[in-house]
């Protein structure tokens, strides 16, 4: 690893908390790797707008991932965007070139590859989605705009947060969208149709991890099954859809493929996805 000189460049996750990340664990394994001269912190942050203007002015300051609670209004501090990421309505990358903001979304992206990768064929199928939150809307955008789905099912028990959601991809994308409350009926006829389904809520999340929003009696063979939970590495939703015989995808795939994006973004190189994986697997091992 480098030692830090003043050619060293400087990465960041700002939030609030961010004692909790692994960014800086995954990040700084990955510059090592790959023997560039980049060094990432994290920084709690409460207002987004001075320290995007300080990333701005500092020159060696290149890449900053963004968490909760800043990712919607850190697009309001960025000079570029691409259409994609304006949708979504949120960012969690920020690449600084000479002074200039470019803001991005991986999350999306992420659980697309994530999806691809586990041989999960998405063209003209139906997708059930728990949730419409932020990680939930980062995907429903991706697939809506990039995954040729059939259509995208939306259920989540906040009705405000749920429309909103559903108005903008019928607003800001061709695909088919139904959106209803998270209730026993609901589900049982949303799973009824449903090819992959996407669990994008907190349910089964450590230490509450003997939950599902998902009865088992639900699944169906040929489903695909995946949680953007990650901690536990095998959620109880997971292992249910597991044990019944079906295709399933673990959070840790998003979290590490864009962590990779990012890492690419920032620094130009491939990502070393094999090391970042590892450190993601040891710190929860552990």
């Amino acid at each position: 690893m480098h030692s830090v000189d003043t050619a060293t460049r400087l990465c960041a996750v700002i939030g609030n908390p961010v004692e909790h990340s692994l960014s800086p664990a995954i990040h700084n394994a990955a510059f090592a790797a790959r023997n560039l001269n980049f060094v990432y912190v994290a920084f709690r942050v409460n207002d987004v707008g001075p320290a995007l203007a300080g990333m701005r002015a500092l020159e060696n300051f290149r890449g900053m991932s963004i968490t909760i609670p800043h990712k919607i209004s850190a697009i309001g501090h960025v000079d570029e965007i691409t259409d994609l990421d304006r949708a979504m309505g949120a960012i969690n990358t920020v690449v600084n070139e000479k002074g200039r903001l470019t803001g991005s979304n991986t999350d999306g992206p992420g659980a697309l590859k994530a999806l691809k990768n586990a041989g999960v064929e998405t063209s003209g199928k139906t997708v059930l989605m728990l949730g419409a939150g932020g990680v939930a809307r980062a995907i429903a955008f991706t697939l809506a705009w990039q995954a040729d789905i059939a259509e995208l099912v939306l259920l989540d028990i906040d009705s405000a947060l749920r429309e909103q959601l559903s108005s903008d991809l019928k607003n800001g994308t061709s695909a088919t969208i139904t959106a209803a409350g998270f209730e026993n009926k609901a589900l049982a006829h949303a799973m009824a149709r449903a090819d992959i389904v996407i669990h994008c809520t907190p349910v089964g999340m450590h230490p509450k991890t003997d939950a599902s929003l998902v009865p088992p009696d639900l699944f169906r063979p040929g489903m695909a099954v995946f949680d953007v939970v990650y901690n536990p590495l095998e959620t109880k939703l997971l292992t249910e859809a597991a044990a019944f015989g079906l295709k399933t995808v673990s959070g840790v795939e998003l979290f590490v493929n864009q962590a990779v994006l990012q890492f690419e973004k920032f620094t130009g190189e491939t990502g070393p996805a094999d090391v970042m994986r590892r450190v993601v697997m040891e710190h929860l091992k552990s």
